[in-house]
């Protein structure tokens, strides 16, 4: 009754244990393909009853105890020979994707904090640090870095400054001009420019990738072409263009040229309206508010 109501199947008789260990000493004795293949059946037929052994301990001695410790040992070295399985990082489902918190676009430092207008747009991934003041209806775009750490620097009214631009401040300035960074109303800064202890005054064009340095002045009225380099001291007078490496002079810029510079810093103006409608202006709460429509379904 017990080996029926076991779960375990019943070892097998002392019989079959001897016929094994005497195919197994014969095998030994003549090695050759018949015996080896005989072998390895044997092997296979013996490994399978292995979780049997190990489940019931008290029927070892009816088995052979060379051929236990040989299955034993063969089935030790192919557990240590398997590489053990690969962990996986699962990603997690709370996490928000579109996350800026690792940067902080507000760097106080000392007693000067940046100042930004209610009505100024200031794109989540800028830098602003130390005596920064961006005016009304000005916009600095993404990736810019302004720092103001060592002197001020101002973006006036209704002025951009595009994507990635690195606006700076020198303690003094060589030619003995204010050594602040001055950008007055109405003027835009093309993307990749670097701007350093300079005054621009209202309603002029910089193009891309353009360097104005220490001391530099660019009058009103003018349009300075991408590229162009502007060396500490030089003044570019108001109402020409301007261009080259170092900037020297190309034209004189006619009266319809000159209208058209406030139209293109007020259309800047207006897309930045629909990029600040998407953020929310402090902190980055905007965050949070995207991850919590998208958990209740919310389309707006």
């Amino acid at each position: 009754n017990t080996s029926l109501n076991s779960s375990t199947p019943p070892p097998p008789s002392p019989h079959q244990g001897r016929k094994l260990s005497l195919s197994l000493s014969l095998s030994f004795s003549r090695p050759s393909s018949t015996t080896m293949a005989t072998l390895a059946r044997l092997s296979r037929r013996a490994l399978r009853s292995l979780p049997t052994l190990s489940l019931a301990p008290h029927h070892r001695h009816r088995y052979n105890p060379q051929l236990f410790r040989f299955f034993s040992s063969s089935a030790a070295a192919v557990a240590v020979e398997q590489p053990p399985p690969a962990r996986q990082i699962l990603e997690s489902p709370d996490r928000v994707k579109w996350d800026y918190r690792g940067q902080r676009m507000i760097v106080p430092l000392g007693q000067w904090n940046p100042k930004i207008a209610v009505d100024a747009y200031v794109a989540p991934n800028c830098v602003l640090a130390g005596q920064v003041t961006v005016w009304d209806g000005a916009s600095v775009w993404n990736g810019s870095v302004l720092r103001g750490d060592l002197n001020k620097i101002s973006i006036g009214f209704c002025s951009n400054v595009q994507e990635r631009c690195v606006v700076h401040a020198a303690w003094s300035s060589p030619t003995g001009l204010p050594a602040h960074t001055s950008i007055e109303r109405y003027v835009s800064i093309g993307a990749y420019c670097l701007l350093r202890s300079c005054t621009i005054e209202p309603e002029c064009i910089i193009g891309q990738h353009s360097i104005l340095m220490e001391g530099s002045i660019v009058e009103t009225h003018s349009i300075l072409e991408a590229g162009s380099v502007v060396p500490p001291g030089r003044i570019i007078p108001s109402g020409e263009l301007w261009a080259g490496n170092p900037a020297r002079f190309v034209r004189t810029l006619t009266h319809e040229e000159t209208l058209e510079i406030p139209k293109l810093a007020v259309a800047i103006n207006d897309l930045s309206r629909s990029h600040f409608s998407e953020f929310l202006p402090y902190s980055t709460v905007y965050s949070e508010v995207e991850k919590l429509k998208k958990q209740f379904g919310i389309n707006i």
